[in-house]
């Protein structure tokens, strides 16, 4: 295992599903192409929190992408913070906007969007969007590829 890696505590270890986002570690890792302009896309097509009123389940389409800086999300703590949404209630927009706050906040990088395309609730679904500013010159960003809600797969 590189250097860098030496201080992760869950990549290549039995890591339990934390409970709830608040105890969900995110890690990063060095940004191995610094200086670089390239986008990372994490897709989480089956995404699931409750509601915070009926605590019923919820289900999203996430689509992640950022434009590194130093850092690099290490991808499983990433796969099991997501995962601690499964038993914790939230309103989609706070999963959503917070989920992209947790993140850019971690990694600071040069720009970050996530959507949240989310299945009906009562019959209608809540698409959420948010990001960290201005999408930077140059950069090649294909869409996010998830059509507006028609029965969504």
């Amino acid at each position: 295992m590189s250097h860098y890696t030496d201080s992760l505590t869950q990549l290549g270890k039995d890591t339990p599903l934390p409970t709830h986002p608040d105890q969900a570690v995110l890690e990063r890792v060095p940004n191995p192409q610094p200086g670089q302009t390239y986008v990372v896309r994490f897709t989480q097509p089956e995404f699931t929190s409750l509601c915070p009123m009926t605590g019923q389940p919820d289900f999203a389409h996430l689509v992640i992408d950022y434009v590194p800086g130093d850092w690099l999300v290490e991808s499983k703590s990433l796969k099991l913070y997501l995962g601690s949404f499964r038993n914790h209630g939230a309103f989609h927009e706070d999963c959503t906007v917070g989920i992209g706050r947790r993140i850019a906040d971690l990694l600071t990088p040069a720009w970050l969007r996530i959507g949240g395309y989310w299945y009906p609730r009562g019959g209608m679904p809540i698409d959420v969007f948010w990001q960290t500013g201005v999408v930077p010159a140059g950069l090649w960003l294909p869409d996010q590829g998830v059509p507006g809600y028609r029965g969504r797969g």
